[in-house]
């Protein structure tokens, strides 16, 4: 089994300038190119953490709270919040920064990766240290989110 690993050392930042193929037609970033950033974060941080490749299970959350414009810079942060078996909980939240540094959120979303071994088949993850209040108060959110996934899966959802 693998060593267990605390969440501080899963966080993961990325930058990204908004050019005018990430545009929409309201002239604001396009939600599509900000999930498959999202995505693509959870998936980095996910593979870190498992030390393994893995493949998106779902997008739990996805929660537009602002827009972002032309030549703003939009700054990634993702983090390990709960883990199953072979399952790992990222959160990815999206900021404009402002020339200042100021940082002003405009997304969160929790996205489910599932680590697979060569043959495509789920392997267990590395328990993960839960070390603060926050990350306590984030692991419990992530075990009632776990609860409503499968209970969507049993309805049909």
């Amino acid at each position: 089994m693998k060593e267990a690993k605390r969440v501080e050392d899963t966080v993961t930042e990325q930058a990204y300038l908004i050019m005018h193929r990430h545009i929409n037609g309201y002239g604001r970033l396009f939600g599509g190119q900000l999930m498959q950033w999202i995505d693509g974060m959870a998936a980095i941080v996910s593979k870190r953490y498992a030390e393994t490749e893995v493949t998106t299970a779902a997008i739990d959350n996805l929660n537009f709270r602002g827009g972002a414009y032309l030549n703003d810079t939009i700054v990634l942060i993702g983090r390990v919040t709960y883990v199953g078996h072979t399952s790992v909980e990222v959160r990815v939240d999206t900021y404009v920064e402002e020339l200042n540094g100021e940082r002003r959120m405009i997304n969160r979303a929790y996205i489910v990766m599932v680590a697979i071994d060569q043959d495509e088949q789920p392997v267990q993850v590395p328990r993960l240290v839960i070390e603060t209040e926050a990350q306590k108060a984030e692991w419990e959110g992530g075990k009632r989110r776990y609860a409503l996934r499968k209970k969507r899966r049993r309805e049909g959802f």
